[in-house]
């Protein structure tokens, strides 16, 4: 038995287990196919093309992958802060040494 969801109620909602966006073939592009069985909010809700219901989701998507590529590119930069860091403290640290070395040779 090959039960289909709906857009209400969908088989699952892993968005990678669900079928991809592409125009349906039995209705003209922008119409809603007419349920008589339907009856006052139901109706309303359901005068939507399959797409239309796919629209924030696709629109999630989007801007998660931009979220991701602006990480990607942020990362090179924190690693270049990152080091600059570390070198100064290494810096600083040597000087230390230093230092202290000079201090105990002239004692």
């Amino acid at each position: 038995m090959n039960i289909t969801g709906t857009i209400d109620r969908p088989l699952t909602h892993d968005p990678k287990k669900q079928a991809p966006m592409k125009p349906s073939t039995n209705e003209p592009a922008g119409s809603a196919i007419e349920d008589t069985t339907m009856t006052g909010a139901t109706r309303s809700r359901q005068n939507r093309t399959r797409e239309m219901q796919l629209i924030p989701e696709a629109l999630a998507r989007a801007h998660m992958h931009e979220r991701l590529r602006e990480a990607e590119r942020e990362r090179p930069a924190a690693r270049l802060v990152a080091a600059r860091r570390m070198q100064r403290r290494a810096e600083r640290a040597s000087r230390r040494a230093r230092r202290a070395l000079a201090m105990a040779v002239m004692q």
